[in-house]
C-alpha cells in the first residue's frame, strides 16, 4: 500500500507513483507531474524502482554513510545498501528515497537515492 507523507514533495510524489503491484495500482492521480516519468524510470542494479516496491523518503537521521557503504534505518533496523541498489544519477526528488521490499527473510533494498546529510 502506498504510505502517506506529510507534505506532497517530489518525495511524496515518488511514494504515490511507486505502487505494489500486489497490493495496489497506480490510479493515475499523478499522470500529469513533471516527475512521474522521471520516477517510472529510475532503475538501479536490481532492476527497476517503483516496479516491485514502494519509495520512501528518508530522514537525514535515519540513513548514513558507514565507511563506503550507505546505510538505512527501517522499522528500527539498520540495514547496509547494496552497492548495486544505489541510483547515482542526480536526485530529481531532492529528499534521500529508498525502496524496500519485506519479504518472508526480512527487508532488502531494491533501490536507494542518497539526498544530502545535513
Amino acid at each position: 500500500m502506498i504510505r502517506t507523507l506529510l507534505a506532497l514533495s517530489g518525495a511524496a510524489l515518488a511514494a504515490a507513483l511507486c505502487v505494489d503491484h500486489a497490493a495496489a495500482r497506480d490510479d493515475g492521480r499523478y499522470a500529469n507531474s513533471p516527475l512521474k516519468d522521471w520516477f517510472d524510470g529510475l532503475r538501479s542494479g536490481r532492476g527497476p524502482c517503483c516496479s516491485d516496491a514502494d519509495g520512501l523518503a528518508v530522514s537525514d537521521p535515519d540513513w548514513d554513510l558507514q565507511g563506503t557503504h550507505y546505510r538505512v534505518r527501517l522499522d528500527g533496523e539498520w540495514i547496509v545498501v547494496p552497492d548495486d541498489a544505489v541510483i547515482t544519477e542526480p536526485n530529481r526528488a531532492g529528499r534521500t528515497m529508498v525502496w524496500p521490499i519485506k519479504g518472508s527473510l526480512g527487508t532488502s533494498i531494491r533501490c536507494f537515492m542518497p539526498g544530502n546529510l545535513s
